[in-house]
Formats: structure tokens, C-alpha cells, sequence
């Protein structure tokens, strides 16, 4: 009697090549790079599939100064996009590829998914702080040492501010995209991400 993992990775392994061609037309990855990336996913996960908790410990040691497991948890629900619990090479892939080569608008949606915590089209300003704040545990009190009172806070307001045109008190896509597009300093906060992935 074999576990869900066995099947998967036999699957993954049968599948390899084929599914590398498919893949290489959906993303903006060449196959060598695809080859390359599935070695280092293999290696970290012989199952074929993540986990969060392996996720949160692959996490944790590109941050040791600081307590990524919160940051980890929202990353791993938007790379997640079937929902259940793991990560397989795909998605992780398809998420990588928008993440380092999408375009701008591609790269923005995805941010965008990933501050809507209840998955309901919107960002609230409770979101968003969230997110914010878990950014700021993971990177640490070495990269804010002067870190005073509610920072994370503050920070949100002045860009929800921003953000939320028609002030009914949630973000939705097309004012997430349109501020970050508008404001230049906006866009790099936002996609502060790009910098932990």
C-alpha cells in the first residue's frame, strides 16, 4: 500500500519530459532553465510536492535574522492555486515565471493575490497590513533597527490612502494596479517581494 506521495512522484517522474514541454510553453522559462529548476525542487523535496511546513523551513534559513514563517504561510496560499495544502513543480514554476519574467500587469495580479488574504476580489486595509507586517518580521530587526511604534501601520495607511480612489475602504485590482503604475516608490514596496523570493 503506497501513500499519495509515492503515487505523485512516480507520476512526476513518468511525466517528466512531457510535462517540461508543456511547460516551457506556458511559462517564459527555456527548458534548460525548467531542467535546472526541477533538479533544485527535487532536491528539496524527493516527494515531488511542498508542504508548508517544508516550505517555511526552506524560508527561514534565507532569513535568519528575522521570523519569516508568517510571510512563508500567505507566499505558500498564492503559489498554492489548486488550494490544497501542497505545491507541486508546476505551480511553484508558473509562479516563478510571473514573479521573475512576467510583465508588469502579470506581476502586479499576482502581488494582488497574494495581499487578498480572504480570496474575495478585494484588498481591506486589515489585509494589507498583514502582509506588511509579516514582511517586516521576516526581514528583521537588523534590517529596521529604528523601528518605532506601529511602523507597518503607518506605512499601509499613506499607501491605502493612495490606493483606494473611490474611498469605500477596500482595493480593488484595477486601483491596486493603476496606483502602483502611477507611483514609482509604490511599485518597489509592493513588489518588495521580488527581493525575499
Amino acid at each position: 500500500m503506497y501513500k499519495v506521495d509515492d503515487e505523485l512522484e512516480m507520476t512526476m517522474v513518468c511525466h517528466r519530459p512531457e510535462g517540461l514541454d508543456q511547460l516551457e510553453a506556458q511559462t517564459n522559462f527555456t527548458k534548460q532553465e525548467l531542467q535546472v529548476l526541477y533538479r533544485g525542487f527535487k532536491n528539496e523535496c524527493p516527494s515531488g510536492v511542498v508542504n508548508e511546513e517544508t516550505f517555511k523551513h526552506i524560508y527561514a534559513q534565507f532569513f535568519p535574522h528575522g521570523d519569516a514563517s508568517t510571510y512563508a504561510h500567505y507566499l505558500f496560499r498564492a503559489f498554492d492555486t489548486t488550494n490544497n495544502g501542497s505545491i507541486k513543480f508546476e505551480e511553484f514554476v508558473m509562479g516563478l515565471s510571473t514573479l521573475l519574467r512576467g510583465t508588469v500587469r502579470e506581476k502586479l495580479e499576482w502581488t494582488f493575490h497574494l495581499y487578498d488574504i480572504n480570496r474575495d476580489g478585494f484588498i481591506s486595509k486589515e489585509e494589507m497590513t498583514e502582509i506588511v507586517r509579516a514582511i517586516y518580521d521576516m526581514m528583521g530587526k537588523y534590517t529596521y533597527p529604528a523601528l518605532k511604534g506601529d511602523v507597518p501601520k503607518q506605512h499601509v495607511d499613506a499607501f491605502f490612502q493612495k490606493m483606494d480612489k473611490n474611498k469605500d475602504g477596500v482595493v480593488t485590482l484595477e486601483e491596486f494596479i493603476l496606483a502602483c503604475q502611477e507611483d514609482e516608490m509604490m511599485m518597489r514596496s509592493m513588489q518588495l517581494f521580488e527581493n525575499v523570493m
